[in-house]
């Protein structure tokens, strides 16, 4: 176990908040995409259907880098035991909370306003399930996936602990870490296919994507985060800024936003997806870290209010969204206009509500997983 306090990674934890809080122009945009969602305005956006894609194409992948980072640090502060205990409480307690509190009532009231399930009635107790695995999981879903990443760290941290001393003085370049992370997304491909052909309706089942597939995803770009950690020189990489990352990253979004658009689920849609995303995440990584170590790596109590305020942001925008969806934008006939609306709307009534579950110990509870000092 480390004995060193660790240095505070200003800019880290300002990318990871500023990512969590990009879902809220996401899901808005979403509104005035070209993307079939449960809310769309009569005429598409074109430039928010771009801007909606660009955010979708690499947030996640490095979220979950800085989140892998984060997680083995503090696993080297604390006995694997207490750590387990803590990450589990931060990210399970949250999760669980925000099912009845929050994406329950979601489910019921698109239900019954919205035309989303005109036919629920008829559903089979399989579809009700497999529905509600969907709908109650729902934007939560990448809570779900840390609380597994923390399950398998567990096991995987305790390994690279004792191989700190040989790892750490371990050169790396920008290639390995392409090479590593195509490889595994390339086998993520593979099995995905093999299960397409092999199990199609299991490949429909939410629980299975999620738990399964999702998990098995994001995997290598949490390794990753932990790996930085572990080795200098890794993390050296990715905040020195690349040109050639930086430009790649336009022909990786034409790529991702031509297979969007030009490729079908029946075909190679979503392995075409798989690996975009992958180099999308590595171009961004760059683009995140190098930036955001210039820009945000200093100590601002407006930046630490916004991390500290970034999870509950999250957890309460989307159904925030989907009432601005339904029962706002109908009267709002520019898309543009509708867009910033809906942003003004869903995060100020957000940081409203932040201040008030602030100043009531058990939602504070129920929504970070840290009890009142």
């Amino acid at each position: 176990m480390s004995t060193q306090p660790p240095q505070r990674e200003y800019f880290l934890d300002s990318i990871r908040a500023f990512l969590m809080l990009l879902g809220v122009p996401f899901h808005v945009s979403l509104i005035y995409s070209s993307q079939h969602w449960t809310i769309n305005s009569p005429t598409a956006s074109f430039g928010l259907t771009l801007f909606n894609e660009f955010i979708h194409s690499f947030r996640m992948q490095v979220f979950f880098v800085i989140s892998g980072y984060f997680s083995y640090m503090l696993f080297l502060r604390y006995s694997p035991q207490r750590w387990l205990k803590v990450r589990l409480e931060r990210v399970g307690i949250p999760f669980l909370a925000a099912i009845p509190l929050i994406t329950l009532p979601q489910f019921l009231l698109l239900k019954n306003i919205s035309d989303k399930f005109p036919n629920w009635s008829q559903f089979t107790l399989y579809q009700k399930y497999n529905t509600l695995c969907w709908e109650l999981i729902s934007h939560l879903w990448f809570l779900l996936i840390l609380c597994l990443l923390t399950l398998i760290g567990y096991q995987l941290f305790r390994f690279l602990a004792t191989r700190s001393e040989h790892w750490q003085d371990k050169k790396v370049s920008w290639w390995q870490v392409i090479l590593g992370l195509t490889l595994s997304v390339l086998a993520w491909c593979v099995l995905r296919r093999v299960l397409v052909i092999t199990l199609p309706l299991v490949m429909k089942d939410a629980l299975m994507n999620i738990v399964v597939m999702q998990v098995l995803f994001y995997l290598p770009f949490f390794i990753l985060g932990a790996l930085a950690w572990q080795i200098t020189s890794l993390k050296a990489l990715f905040i020195k800024p690349h040109p050639l990352l930086w430009l790649s990253t336009l022909l990786a979004f034409y790529a991702y936003h031509y297979n969007q658009h030009h490729s079908s689920g029946e075909g190679w849609l979503y392995e075409l997806d798989a690996l975009i995303s992958m180099a999308m995440g590595i171009c961004m990584l760059n683009i995140c870290f190098s930036s955001g170590y210039r820009l945000l790596n200093s100590h601002s109590p407006r930046v630490t209010y916004l991390v500290n305020a970034s999870l509950f942001i999250y957890l309460v925008h989307h159904p925030l969204t989907l009432i601005y969806g339904l029962f706002v934008s109908p009267a709002i006939h520019n898309n543009w206009l509708g867009f910033f609306a809906g942003l003004v709307m869903v995060f100020g009534v957000s940081f409203v509500l932040y201040e008030i579950h602030l100043r009531i110990p058990v939602l504070r509870f129920l929504f970070s997983g840290k009890t009142t000092k």
